[in-house]
């Protein structure tokens, strides 16, 4: 086994432990904190199984957008120190989560899954092990011909839409 093999099995299981503690945990500060964990968890994921883009994209959207919200709303909940008090219903739901999960196992297990064409005529360039992906993503998603640079315009612009009647709903008149 390599170091990237080690670091991906240590990774792997802090994450698992961390996943674990934010939902057992009763302090829902510690529960963000915890999530935290996990969201930097798998950043080194996919950082040990060379895919920086996206262990860059995680560290950036996840841990540090992703977390302040979600820790600025946990600083902004009453009663912050007793946490989520567990109710009389967590039986039933835990039956019902218990046959939702045993659902999806089986239809993924039992479906027959589409073959997919992976040459690097179809994903654009290849990439080795161990070299960067950022550069061949980009020559994927952008090229002029065969890329998706119109519907990126597209969604950018339908997120500013959003933002802007998002800030006219809200603002004083």
């Amino acid at each position: 086994m390599t170091g990237a093999d080690y670091a991906f099995w240590v990774f792997a299981i802090l994450g698992g432990l961390a996943a674990l503690g934010v939902v057992m945990m009763r302090n829902l500060f510690r529960a963000a904190l915890l999530l935290v964990l996990c969201f930097f968890t798998v950043a080194g994921i996919y950082g040990s199984l060379s895919a920086d883009f996206l262990a860059v994209a995680q560290v950036l959207v996840y841990m540090g957008a992703i977390s302040v919200l979600i820790i600025f709303a946990v600083m902004l909940t009453r009663d912050m120190r007793r946490g989520n008090p567990f109710n009389r219903a967590w039986p039933s739901v835990l039956v019902v989560c218990g046959f939702l999960m045993a659902g999806i196992i089986y239809v993924v297990v039992e479906t027959t899954w589409p073959t997919v064409d992976v040459s690097p005529a179809v994903t654009g360039a290849a990439i080795k092990d161990g070299t960067s992906s950022t550069a061949a993503i980009a020559e994927t998603v952008f090229d002029k011909d065969s890329g998706f640079l119109l519907p990126f315009e597209i969604a950018g612009m339908l997120i500013l839409a959003a933002v802007i009647g998002a800030v006219a709903l809200v603002r004083d008149k």
